[in-house]
């Protein structure tokens, strides 16, 4: 691991999520090309990648496969998925836990 110890968030939104365990992230530029591609999904209100704990939580209405396929199509793995839940993504960079 490199050392890069980050929260990367993006949108503002308060809705039913999921989180999911995301392996092969290394540093801030991996978690903000997960980011990005998970923000292109149609659907998706919300996105917070927590380096440190490998997380990636998903606000919105995209599905689970749409979000491994975004998440695999950028080079790394989902081990992990957590159910739906209520979330908030904000402008603060909080990770949801």
């Amino acid at each position: 691991m490199c050392g890069c110890q980050s929260t990367t968030a993006t949108g503002e939104a308060e809705s039913t999520g999921r989180g999911y365990t995301v392996t092969g992230m290394t540093c801030q530029p991996c978690a903000a090309k997960v980011t990005r591609a998970v923000e292109q999904i149609e659907g998706v209100t919300g996105v917070s990648v927590d380096l440190a704990a490998g997380r990636l939580t998903v606000a919105g209405t995209a599905t689970d496969e749409h979000i491994r396929g975004a998440v695999t199509g950028a080079g790394y793995q989902i081990a992990t998925t957590w159910p739906r839940q209520a979330v908030v993504i904000g402008a603060r960079h909080r990770p949801v836990s």
